[in-house]
């Protein structure tokens, strides 16, 4: 049985959730999110709380085991946008490397990471980049799925390589080294 998805969510204060037409609708003084549910979910608000429950009975298990994962699923999606709106979410990046730096200009993000031309990508709106020594980056947003992807695809410019540890990798990730080559023939 799902014991997360059952529990009930705490509306902080200054958040409003509404249900409409199939989605649920989060809003607060910072802005508003929505996300559509699955036609087998249902969403209640009581007073401070919000109650996530499974239309489905609990005879049909098969289908039942399912979907009491969209439960959860559901119930942890409206979290992240309450939290979203209230306090907001942050990814930090470092990057490893000779020479490797970052600078944010207006809606742009440049990444000199080796290559012979500098690497440019656009912060996607709603995101915010703060580039600090050159080599750390804050990235900020309400959206903590649009946050995630947003930073993958940073990282996903130039991995940590395993034998010198050059690359962007997020501040806290362990990379596991490799030894060189040893042995006759290696210069040393």
């Amino acid at each position: 049985m799902a014991r997360l998805g059952k529990r009930p969510v705490m509306i902080p204060d200054g958040v409003k959730i509404s249900v409409v037409d199939g989605k649920v609708r989060v809003e607060s003084g910072k802005g508003k999110m929505e996300h559509d549910l699955f036609p087998f979910i249902e969403v209640s608000v009581e007073g401070n709380k919000l109650y996530v429950k499974n239309k489905v009975s609990e005879k049909e298990k098969k289908l039942f085991r399912k979907t009491e994962a969209f439960q959860g699923l559901i119930r942890k999606l409206i979290i992240n946008m309450t939290v979203g709106l209230t306090t907001g979410f942050e990814k930090v990046l470092e990057m490893n490397g000779v020479g490797y730096k970052a600078e944010a200009k207006g809606k742009k993000l440049i990444l000199n990471v080796g290559f012979s031309n500098p690497v440019e990508l656009d912060i996607p709106e709603g995101l915010s980049v703060e580039v600090l020594k050159n080599t750390i980056l804050f990235i900020r947003g309400m959206d903590i799925e649009k946050l995630g992807n947003y930073a993958a695809t940073i990282r996903r410019i130039c991995p940590p390589e395993p034998y010198k540890g050059k690359g962007i990798r997020y501040r806290g990730e362990y990379v596991r080294h490799k030894a060189g080559k040893t042995g006759v023939g290696a210069t040393q």
